[in-house]
């Protein structure tokens, strides 16, 4: 190893740890943490994300990073750690220390103050911590601006390089113009799909146990990895060695089950990170769009797919014999797969889930970008869904207060989860020509889809971009055709449409 990226390691072991250390107290807060902890944790997270902004804005690592650029020795792999640690550098560097330390403690009390609104049903008690939170986050995004930058397309680039408000308009757009007209045909001339027998009378512990064999069917490892029960199902890494995935559990049967599969696409793609890199800057996904491809991949492009369940389909009926005795395993595959316009963005069907993620999109830009008064959030959000899905929220919990994500400062982080839909299904229409991707399914081998993804996405983590990965797998850029072709070809088919 080079002595100068030698010092530049150990600088990074420090300022890993301290990451690490934040990464647990937020899984322990999500999970297990007493009601009563929040206040006093966010100010040990305060303590410790001043710390890290200290070693990452410090003279210490920006000297070690100068050293590192000169140096013509290094690795095409030590070289992305240092590109690394240099971009992560500067996103903190313009932002004062207490003003940084202050984001960190409001956003640790602001998962428990959405939590206790969530559960009272009670929007207005979250709208203070929710307005400090954007305030903090425009102001953020005020430092990093550059010349012309709209604030919103600042908070954007956080999560994906290369997609900003008028990439992802257009992206919006052609969803809409595709998706709510199919949406419609269905609903007026659809044929009929009863999916009432996925509600009721399924025992969680029950639910546990085919939890925990869904997610290491699929691959992930539990000598590596663990399953708990959050509010909201999220996963969460300290390194390639420690992968954590939560669930929640429900009256509706299949809502666990596919969850457990999404989280555990997160948790596969974290755990195949090369150990060369991780605990390093680029030792994780290399974005949101990239992760949200691989959990969606698992839990839709295969875990709906008639071919996955030729194999599991008498596992169900161990576990559950009086619910589904009478089931035919045809009939369970068009249930899980019905549209059903819903409130609730995590148990959407597969076809109206671009929907949900584009009325908070179009929410947070306005948030972001105008003069909101948070007042008329709940109604704006209502407005929206029964614009777009034909349905009207009337409680906070299945409205405006269902998702974590802005109590946590994810503003910008919402729209990646329609754009990694169609970063799988581009990914997905290219290892069809690669592998017999039915039959891989329908003989219960989902290692050899699994080594793929690992060989050609995973291990990379950061050290390239969602857009390098899907030109060097498909060769050619991205497009949102392929998702909207394969939706359509879907759902015409199981609703026998012309």
């Amino acid at each position: 190893m080079s002595e100068t990226y030698e010092v530049l390691s150990s600088v990074l072991e420090k300022t890993m740890a301290l990451k690490t250390a934040l990464v647990l107290f937020g899984w322990d807060n999500e999970t297990l943490a007493p009601e009563e902890a929040g206040s006093y944790t966010a100010n040990v997270v305060g303590a410790l994300s001043e710390e890290f902004y200290k070693w990452m804005t410090g003279d210490e690592l920006g000297e070690a990073i100068t050293a590192c650029e000169k140096d013509k020795d290094l690795t095409a792999i030590q070289r992305a750690i240092v590109n690394g640690a240099k971009e992560e550098r500067e996103d903190l560097v313009c932002i004062p220390q207490n003003e940084y330390r202050e984001n960190a403690k409001l956003i640790a009390e602001g998962a428990s103050v959405w939590s206790r609104a969530k559960q009272n049903e009670d929007f207005d008690s979250f709208a203070p911590t929710l307005k400090k939170v954007i305030d903090y986050k425009k102001k953020i995004a005020s430092y990093r601006k550059k010349e012309g930058q709209k604030l919103y397309d600042v908070l954007l680039d956080e999560y994906e390089k290369g997609f900003n408000t008028e990439l992802l308009d257009e992206f919006f757009q052609k969803l809409k113009e595709e998706i709510v007209p199919l949406l419609k045909e269905i609903k007026e001339h659809g044929k009929e799909i009863d999916n009432t027998f996925l509600t009721g009378g399924y025992p969680i512990d029950k639910q546990k146990e085919m939890a925990h064999y869904l997610a290491k069917y699929v691959g992930f490892d539990f000598k590596r990895g663990v399953l708990a029960v959050s509010e909201h199902p999220f996963t969460d890494n300290l390194h390639n060695h420690d992968v954590r995935i939560t669930t929640s559990y429900h009256e509706k049967m299949d809502s666990s089950m596919f969850s457990v599969i999404h989280e555990s696409g997160h948790g596969i793609y974290e755990l195949g990170i090369s150990d060369e890199i991780t605990q390093t800057p680029v030792g994780q996904g290399t974005s949101m769009g990239m992760h949200e491809s691989q959990s969606r991949f698992f839990e839709n492009i295969m875990g709906r797919n008639p071919n996955f369940w030729v194999p599991l389909y008498d596992k169900l009926l161990e576990l559950y014999p009086d619910k589904l005795r009478e089931v035919e395993r045809e009939q369970f595959v068009e249930a899980i797969n019905k549209v059903e316009p819903g409130f609730i963005r995590t148990e959407a069907d597969e076809l109206t889930y671009s929907l949900h993620i584009m009325i908070r999109y179009e929410i947070e830009k306005m948030m972001i970008e105008e003069d909101v008064d948070l007042k008329e959030l709940p109604k704006m959000w209502a407005d929206k869904y029964e614009e777009y899905l034909g349905i009207r929220p009337e409680k906070a919990s299945e409205g405006v207060l269902q998702d974590i994500h802005w109590s946590q400062g994810l503003l910008g982080y919402f729209p990646f989860y329609a754009l990694g839909n169609a970063f799988g299904a581009q990914i997905y229409e290219h290892m069809k020509k690669e592998m017999d991707f039915d039959e891989l399914l329908k003989s219960g081998r989902i290692d050899v889809i699994r080594e793929y993804l690992r060989e050609h996405i995973h291990q990379y983590g950061k050290t390239k971009t969602s857009r390098e990965i899907i030109k060097d797998i498909t060769g050619e850029d991205f497009t949102p055709d392929y998702f909207i072709e394969y939706l359509k070809d879907k759902y015409r088919k199981i609703y026998r449409l012309s």
